[in-house]
């Protein structure tokens, strides 16, 4: 609440001194928004070698986000030296526990073929996973697969479905993809996707919950 400001004015210091209080009795997700603040420099001095400290103490103690934030770190080099592969298993082990940005980074992984076999197929399986829990860039991720056929069966109507899903987050890069997907679908192709979008944004929701500090 210090750190994000919510319900009180924005306190850096505050949200260290409880952040470290409830460190010191081990508890995980303290560890992680620990190293968000050593990394952003929120209330602390940025330190890349603090913020990596605070993200494996986490990670160890099977925090999905700090492991995906340990990933972030050996894939940038962040504190630590480079790494993709010590990336792509930190990013793995979060990724089954269903978080959706370990899933969607990794499924980047494996588009590319960074620090990991070149899978298209594993890509799609992840930024679908990724999708379905409403992370945006999946959702686009995804309808772009659909649409050239990249791990998956071409279907313009799930491209379109998608592509739809992410715009209604308030993402409209992909305007024109949309509009050129219109033309190739017939009006009540057009209309069942736009539904099963909204259904979609619906279930989905904004979700607002502690782990917003991650973001």
């Amino acid at each position: 609440m210090y750190a994000n400001g919510w319900g009180t004015p924005v306190n850096s210091g505050a949200a260290l001194n409880w952040l470290h209080v409830a460190a010191d009795q081990h508890f995980a997700r303290a560890y992680t928004n620990l190293g968000i603040l050593y990394l952003r420099g929120q209330g602390v001095p940025q330190d890349y070698l603090e913020a990596f400290r605070w993200f494996q103490k986490g990670a160890e103690a099977n925090d999905s986000d700090a492991q995906t934030n340990l990933a972030y770190m050996y894939g940038n080099g962040f504190g630590c030296s480079q790494n993709q592969a010590e990336a792509a298993e930190w990013y793995t082990k979060a990724a089954r526990a269903g978080n959706p940005l370990a899933q969607h980074n990794l499924a980047d992984m494996y588009l590319r073929g960074d620090g990991v076999s070149q899978n298209a197929a594993e890509a799609f399986r992840l930024f679908q996973k990724a999708a379905e829990q409403g992370h945006t860039s999946a959702r686009i991720m995804l309808g772009s697969m659909y649409a050239e056929g990249i791990g998956t069966k071409r279907d313009l109507g799930a491209a379109y479905l998608w592509l739809t899903a992410a715009s209604l987050s308030g993402d409209l890069r992909w305007r024109d993809r949309i509009s050129a997907l219109e033309l190739k679908l017939s009006p009540a192709q057009i209309a069942e996707a736009r539904e099963q979008a909204r259904r979609m944004q619906f279930e989905t929701g904004q979700q607002l919950t502690a782990r917003a500090m991650a973001q």
